[in-house]
């Protein structure tokens, strides 16, 4: 079990809305292993543009493992998605997500697949909607296998779209796709907005989980409002996972205090269900 907090490369342009640390990645891994966790999740919008020997060394030098490459700017920068009703636009996601997953497999990471999958259009048949999609999961599961790496599709809040928002959808989903290394992943921000019993759901679908989002009700560190996450990751542990935990939050009230916010509250929770090693740092702030 690795915590890990997700982290922008440079080439994703940086914005309050993206829900990750932001900067030079010397600087960003620097503070994020002193801070204490284990690894970075990455969110890529061009790996063409980045150098990944020094993405990859830079990680290891602070001892950041790096489980995932999220891609969830592909859709919210470039507006590329699976769904798309232009077929170039479909093509271009497809094109762009695997050169995502080759930069995946360099670093021995698996990708997530968030608002990339496209939505439901008013004028368009939803099962075609829902085939294009199917075809493009099959297509970079495909080229996935080949870099030895997993695809999470991860159920997103109907706020935010209107395709695949619960994990039953999201079974169905990968049950369609049938393929050996497509898998869903949890995000308990959105599951807590979707499942009508986080803790069921959690237990239901445990088989299919490849990996976990953390953040509080309201996107902001856990610890900020009102989830339950002793008894969230207690239920997590009781179920089987032992992968990475990464933070998807608003960095608010600034990166450092998110971060440095969910590490003193996540830490002696993890302590507590899974033996993972804490202890406050001494680069803490004060995060009230």
């Amino acid at each position: 079990m690795k915590l890990c907090y997700q982290v922008a490369t440079p080439d994703v342009a940086i914005a309050p809305s993206v829900t990750a640390f932001q900067g030079d990645l010397e600087h960003t891994f620097s503070r994020l292993a002193a801070i204490g966790y284990d690894g970075a999740e990455l969110m890529t919008l061009n790996p063409a543009e980045l150098d990944w020997n020094t993405v990859k060394n830079t990680a290891e030098r602070y001892g950041l493992t790096i489980p995932l490459v999220c891609t969830g700017e592909v859709f919210g920068q470039l507006g590329l998605s699976f769904a798309h009703r232009d077929e170039s636009i479909r093509r271009a996601a497809v094109d762009r997500v695997k050169e995502i997953i080759a930069f995946a497999g360099f670093l021995g990471a698996n990708v997530n697949i968030g608002r990339v999958r496209g939505q439901y259009s008013d004028d368009i048949p939803k099962e075609q909607s829902y085939q294009w999609a199917v075809a493009a999961l099959q297509k970079i599961s495909n080229s996935a296998e080949k870099e030895n790496v997993k695809i999470a599709v991860e159920t997103v809040t109907i706020m935010q779209t209107n395709f695949i928002n619960t994990l039953e959808e999201a079974v169905r989903l990968v049950q369609d796709v049938n393929r050996p290394n497509f898998g869903l992943m949890m995000d308990v921000f959105h599951l807590n907005l979707e499942e009508k019993n986080i803790y069921d759901a959690i237990w239901k679908y445990r088989n299919y989980n490849l990996h976990v989002h953390l953040a509080d009700n309201n996107r902001r560190y856990p610890g900020h409002c009102g989830l339950d996450f002793l008894k969230i990751i207690q239920c997590f542990r009781n179920a089987g996972y032992d992968g990475a935990f990464s933070t998807e939050i608003f960095q608010i009230p600034d990166q450092e205090k998110a971060a440095q916010g969910a590490m003193a509250y996540l830490g002696p929770i993890l302590k507590k269900v899974y033996g993972r090693p804490y202890s406050p740092s001494a680069l803490e702030v004060d995060i009230s």
